[in-house]
């Protein structure tokens, strides 16, 4: 799955500039045609790529968010207080009341807690009201062709035809500017891969059905390493004289031996492994594995950091 820097980062229809398309050749007839021998060599039938390439044409508004991803334009302060706002919170707080039964079941299958795939559910969707409407099949195409990461978004055009082979009506297919799908926003080829039917309907559907959508993101947790009972991490004040070459991983306790402390309260478990990450001037976080497993999801420190910071907002 690739990274949800993905997400859409800003309205579309607020973009003033037209982006140049990296391609040299950049016929998107020559393109399709192309593609089209790669999918029926990957065992794409010729029906499925007649139903679900008819009329696409390039999207530029694609183009030009794909270069605007947020993890890499905004400060740490601006990337969390925009995420970590009260009414992301307050929203999390219901939904985990809301949901409790569910949350609770699906811990159990996964051994993930329920605040923590609340937390991505929130980032992720807004908790499933904002999913975006970009049609996958032309986003994903359209971004292959531009060529920038061709045999990525090449990869994950075939796992959308594959997902359209299965049954699924093309039209059903919508997410992020970057072919992102659903509630989750999960890429097509982890829609394959840990997608979850829940409810045992028949029908993997993260677009609408709430115990798919929760259940999947446990599974791809989970199936990413997961530890049932660690947390992600903790918030951390550090000694004017720390050495930054103690910056790998070591024991809470021997962090707080070089007199790291813990920003309130104490470290929940001394004996587990943390490393340091320090996303601004004066802000320090210890992180766990489980951190790790949150990056998965989406490489960067600071998405990572914010899942944990809800995950412990929304618990209350």
């Amino acid at each position: 799955m690739i990274s949800r820097r993905f997400l859409l980062a800003a309205s579309p229809w607020a973009l003033t500039v037209t982006p140049r398309v990296a391609r040299a050749d950049g016929n998107f007839s020559h393109f399709l045609a192309q593609f089209r021998a790669k999918a029926i060599a990957a065992g794409i039938g010729r029906a499925t790529l007649d139903r679900a390439l008819a009329g696409v044409s390039p999207d530029l508004r694609v183009i030009a968010l794909d270069r605007r991803q947020p993890e890499f334009t905004q400060t740490w302060a601006h990337y969390a207080a925009s995420r970590l706002s009260p009414a992301r919170i307050a929203a999390g707080r219901a939904a985990m009341a809301r949901h409790r039964a569910l949350l609770r079941d699906v811990e159990t299958a996964y051994g993930v807690p329920p605040s923590v795939i609340v937390a991505i559910w929130g980032l992720e969707s807004n908790y499933g009201t904002y999913t975006g409407d970009f049609p996958t099949i032309p986003a994903l195409a359209t971004l292959a062709w531009e060529g920038r990461r061709a045999a990525l978004f090449t990869g994950e055009l075939i796992a959308a035809l594959r997902i359209i082979e299965g049954g699924m009506a093309p039209s059903r297919l919508t997410g992020s500017y970057a072919g992102a799908m659903g509630q989750p926003q999960f890429m097509p080829s982890a829609y394959r891969r840990y997608g979850v039917d829940f409810n045992g309907d028949g029908v993997c559907d993260i677009w609408t059905d709430t115990a798919d959508v929760l259940a999947s993101i446990a599974r791809y947790l989970a199936d990413h390493g997961w530890v049932h009972g660690a947390g992600w991490g903790q918030a951390v004040v550090l000694p004017p004289d720390l050495d930054a070459a103690h910056a790998g991983a070591r024991r809470f306790s021997e962090w707080q031996a070089l007199g790291v402390a813990p920003r309130g309260g104490d470290f929940a478990d001394p004996d587990a492994s943390a490393r340091l990450t320090l996303p601004a001037a004066g802000e320090a976080f210890l992180v766990s594995s489980n951190f790790q497993v949150i990056k998965s999801y989406n490489a960067s420190d600071f998405y990572a950091l914010v899942v944990g910071l809800l995950s412990e907002k929304v618990r209350g």
